[in-house]
């Protein structure tokens, strides 16, 4: 099992469907209240890049994607349309809140916050897009003294940041996921489309 650093074919994942998921259990009592139960402190994202193949190149692009990984082995790469983005545009160094320095703190993790005051959703960010990531200190972005690794999101500082420095970040990412099926069931339709009914994937949460 290994994890390929090469992203799923853009212009078949913009036509893909999919978004997030989560794991509730609820239980109806006898009186006819409920309790609910979150099982998963993360949300898992589920797509399916079937809806994104118009035609047979975009199959064989796909049908060697697959082969490539192994099914469901290894995982990959994937461009979320929706939602890739630190903020609401292009990314600025400000976007998002990644942690406050103590004056001895050098490492900070990528995140993405979902929702207002009232239960935001803090999203951890491992795969940044490289070349994508700004970084600023109290406000003012820091053009060197730091380094992202695209392959676990964390940004490391070569000094730390002073004590309560707000740390701040915007990106571009992908969201890690592999094949959730093993199986390509493909229905040729015409000299040049193809027909596929599910290509599932699912998100690797880190």
């Amino acid at each position: 099992m290994a994890f390929h650093h090469v992203r799923f074919p853009l212009d078949i994942a913009l036509g893909a469907r999919g978004g997030p998921e989560r794991k509730t259990d609820i239980v109806t009592l006898a009186n006819g209240a409920e309790k609910r139960n979150g099982r998963w402190a993360q949300s898992r994202r589920r797509y399916n890049a079937g809806y994104g193949v118009k035609s047979r190149a975009d199959m064989q692009a796909v049908l060697a994607f697959f082969e490539e990984r192994r099914g469901r082995l290894h995982g990959f790469l994937w461009r979320d349309g929706l939602d890739h983005v630190s903020g609401s545009g292009a990314p600025t160094p400000t976007d998002q809140d990644i942690g406050t320095g103590n004056g001895s703190r050098q490492q900070f993790q990528l995140t993405k916050r979902y929702g207002a005051a009232f239960d935001p959703y803090l999203r951890t960010i491992a795969k940044p897009v490289s070349g994508s990531v700004r970084v600023a200190r109290d406000g003012v972005e820091a053009l060197s003294g730091w380094s992202v690794d695209v392959t676990t999101g964390i940004v490391s500082f070569s000094t730390a940041p002073g004590n309560g420095v707000a740390v701040t970040a915007g990106f571009l990412f992908d969201v890690p996921v592999r094949f959730d099926t093993d199986r390509l069931d493909i229905e040729l339709s015409g000299f040049d489309g193809a027909e596929v009914p599910a290509i599932p994937l699912v998100e690797i949460v880190p």
